[in-house]
């Protein structure tokens, strides 16, 4: 009996570290290339795409001598810090298509912005125009139109500008674009019905972007594509689904109110309507443009009552172009009454972990200035709230390890029947008041926490790029140390080694960090009861290896909760493994160092 437990254990332990080898090694990349996650809902009507032809640009500085153009400049904020976008504003279909966010760079250590909008005629074109529409009303404003500057040059968060044009049944459009301090710009139309009879029309915005980048839509756990919310429901469409139904219908989504757009995992340009108006949103077809595929996020209001000729009406359409910070889109929400806008950032199937763990960090961020330091303050504060069970668990740890000797005794006694020594065990830790299974309570309670963890690391853009001390620049990207060159002390390029240097940057990069808290682990594991298995005692002493290595690839910020979180919790177990005068591995190495022969307590 206990030979086959020892080859099912060994088994298990073997096919464990073939299907974690396939995964990391084939499995994962793959899905990277261009697997999308969970299918969208079904489109249920057919549309065409409004399908501007126009010509091909070499560059940027082409695209933009095109056409004439209002230019977007920062300004400096009264806090001396620089100003949120620059770019321009295309005259041709009003297109705010020329973005750059200047508040983040593009790389760490680059001077080069972020590029949220691209022209028309350039490869991966993404913008944005609102347009009106409406039965039997030609000449109607869209992508193609020409409008004309009547006031202002330059669009700062304290200069509108002003746009005119005059369709050929004689309504005239007078269009004001005005920016805040952050990423809302404000389209307002006043149109005016000159034909002598009346009209029934409406305003449209459209988000295009015509083709996606290959590193776009390829994360399993991240939803980029079209996103929006209509009804206090959120719609999301990921971009794998938008390539693979290339001519299949829009998804259509009506209400009061509502917002809809594109989303990567940092950027959003969403469309926000007059929140007290209905409407109908949706994500449009891919379809082939010139050898372009064209996806569009699309709203349109309702046409309402006509315009009777002589009257003027106003409509107001509101743009946002820029980073998911959750402070600006939590205050554009309720500024806007635009439900669910916060809800862009994607915050996971268990968001209701995610939200108020990244909360509690922001505000511990707040208070000290370094994200980096917030994540500790986080883990202590985990501790103190799982102080109770923590100690319970620990404590019967140190119990299990002080019977040691006695089953040991039952070891001899019953090994050739599991079944009886099994028994006898249960026994003897009910005599002693102890819960086995007790140990299994401090790894338990931070599953959820090491979840949101990664999640709030992974999405939230307050983490891009965010320093700790020293070489970790980035709580959002691995230890970019390398145990290889030992820590930047030999001068390698590890990735630049022919045949081996990929799979040691990837597969085995391990940085400072990650072996602080494989030491750690190490150090907590000796602490613990051994199994009473041999076998199996012998893989335990493998894992703190086999978790260095797999969290190694974690972000920064994920490993110096955990290796914290070890620390802690060897001195917690520490303490009360004193109490219990318990052997420790901690008071075994003391004394090895003072060259004393360590005696256990009793």
């Amino acid at each position: 009996m206990q030979q086959e437990n020892t080859r099912n254990t060994i088994i298990f332990f073997v096919c464990s570290a073939i299907i974690l080898v396939v995964y990391m090694t084939w499995l994962q990349p793959q899905m990277n290339k261009g697997k999308a996650g969970k299918q969208g809902e079904r489109p249920a009507a057919e549309a065409q795409v409004e399908r501007p032809a126009g010509p091909v640009y070499r560059d940027r500085a082409e695209a933009r001598a095109a056409s004439p153009r209002v230019l977007i400049r920062p300004i400096a904020t009264p806090e001396g810090a620089e100003g949120s976008v620059r770019g321009s504003i295309s005259l041709v279909g009003g297109r705010i298509d020329d973005l750059y966010l200047t508040r983040y760079a593009r790389e760490l250590g680059s001077r080069d912005r972020v590029e949220l909008f691209r022209p028309q005629g350039l490869p991966y074109a993404y913008f944005a125009y609102v347009g009106w529409s409406g039965e039997n009303v030609p000449g109607l404003p869209n992508a193609n139109t020409r409008w004309t500057l009547r006031e202002g040059r330059i669009l700062t968060p304290e200069t509108p500008v002003t746009l005119a044009y005059r369709s050929p049944e004689g309504l005239d459009f007078t269009r004001t674009i005005s920016l805040d301090d952050k990423y809302l710009f404000t389209i307002t139309d006043r149109v005016t019905n000159n034909t002598g009879r009346a009209l029934s029309i409406k305003q449209v915005g459209s988000v295009q972007r015509r083709d996606v980048r290959p590193d776009l839509g390829i994360n399993m756990i991240l939803h980029e594509g079209g996103v929006g919310a209509f009804d206090g429901k959120l719609k999301l469409l990921k971009y794998g689904d938008w390539r693979k139904h290339t001519n299949e219908a829009k998804q259509v989504f009506s209400g009061v109110g509502g917002w809809i757009g594109i989303t990567d995992k940092y950027w959003m340009a969403a469309l926000i309507p007059d929140q007290r108006r209905a409407g109908t949103g949706g994500f449009r077809p891919v379809v082939n443009d010139h050898g372009v595929k064209v996806h569009e996020a699309r709203y349109e209001s309702d046409a309402g009552a006509p315009l009777r000729p002589g009257f003027t009406r106003t409509s107001t359409m509101r743009l946002f172009a820029g980073a998911k910070v959750n402070d600006v889109l939590a205050g554009y929400e309720k500024d806007l009454g635009a439900r669910r806008l916060v809800d862009a950032i994607d915050w996971g199937n268990f968001w209701f972990f995610t939200k108020p763990l990244f909360w509690i960090v922001d505000w511990f961020w707040k208070l000290v200035g370094n994200f980096g330091v917030a994540i500790i303050l986080l883990t202590v504060a985990v501790k103190v709230a799982f102080f109770p069970l923590a100690n319970q668990a620990f404590a019967s740890m140190a119990k299990i390890k002080k019977l040691q000797p006695k089953q040991e005794e039952l070891k001899k006694k019953y090994g050739d029947d599991p079944q009886k020594m099994q028994m006898e065990m249960m026994q003897l830790y009910q005599r002693e008041k102890i819960n086995p299974l007790a140990g299994c309570l401090p790894i338990l309670i931070q599953i959820p926490v090491f979840y949101a963890l990664y999640k709030v690391l992974f999405v939230t853009i307050e983490m891009r790029h965010a320093p700790f001390f020293g070489w970790i620049q980035d709580l959002s990207s691995r230890d970019p140390t390398t145990l290889w060159n030992l820590f930047g002390l030999i001068p390698w390029n590890v990735a630049a080694t022919p045949v081996v240097g990929g799979f040691l940057d990837s597969t085995l990069h391990i940085g400072v960090w990650p072996v602080l808290y494989g030491l750690t682990m190490w150090l907590q594991t000796s602490m613990n009861p051994p199994s009473p298995d041999p076998t199996q005692q012998a893989i335990m002493k493998w894992f703190p290896l086999l978790f260095t290595v797999l969290l190694a690839q974690s972000p920064a910020g994920l490993v110096i909760y955990w290796a914290w979180s070890n620390v802690l919790s060897i001195f917690q177990q520490y303490i009360i493994m004193r109490r219990h005068k318990t052997a420790n591995p901690i008071d075994g190495l003391i004394a090895r160092f003072q060259g004393k022969e360590y005696q256990a307590p009793s």
